[in-house]
């Protein structure tokens, strides 16, 4: 009896360690197959706020050639929202939100229930003394390289400063 009840045992425990795995595999999904797969794409970038006390230094990043969520006007319908890119010169620049994924094209899979448009590119995290120094050097202009998969998933994956 004994060898049956510590079987089972170690069954469920199998069971609970292949549920934690494939949680964590979806929870990273996105910027996984965004880093992986993704097309190298470069947006213009600014600062946002150097410095949340509850979560440690990094830089919380906008980018003033992507569109502001507007919370004054038209919004019944909140959830996913789709930034379409386009190329303009060097960097790329994003279109006015849509419900539905454009047909071609790069594009955004963007949060909007918040108070602001969240696409997964918006924080970079540096130690205290650099996100200070980040923060100030952004204000003079400032590029992100992100990587972005077919589904729209973003990844954030350097920063270089000056226009």
């Amino acid at each position: 009896m004994s060898r049956v009840l510590g079987s089972s045992r170690w069954r469920r425990l199998a069971v609970v360690l292949v549920a934690q795995t494939v949680l964590l595999g979806f929870a990273v999904w996105g910027q996984l197959s965004a880093r992986l797969t993704g097309q190298e794409i470069v947006l213009k970038v600014a600062p946002y706020d150097p410095v949340d006390p509850f979560r440690g230094a990094y830089l919380q990043l906008s980018y003033p050639d992507l569109p502001a969520l507007d919370l004054g006007v038209g919004e019944e319908r909140r959830g996913t929202a789709y930034v379409p890119l386009r190329q303009v010169g060097d960097h790329w620049v994003g279109g006015p939100l849509a419900a539905d994924p454009p047909a071609n094209g790069p594009y955004l899979t963007c949060d909007d229930t918040s108070w602001r448009l969240r696409c997964g590119i918006e924080d970079w995290f540096l130690s205290q003394g650099n996100a200070e120094s980040a923060d100030e050097q952004l204000r003079n202009g400032g590029r992100a390289t992100i990587r972005v998969d077919r589904f729209g998933h973003a990844a954030l994956v350097g920063l270089a400063f000056g226009p």
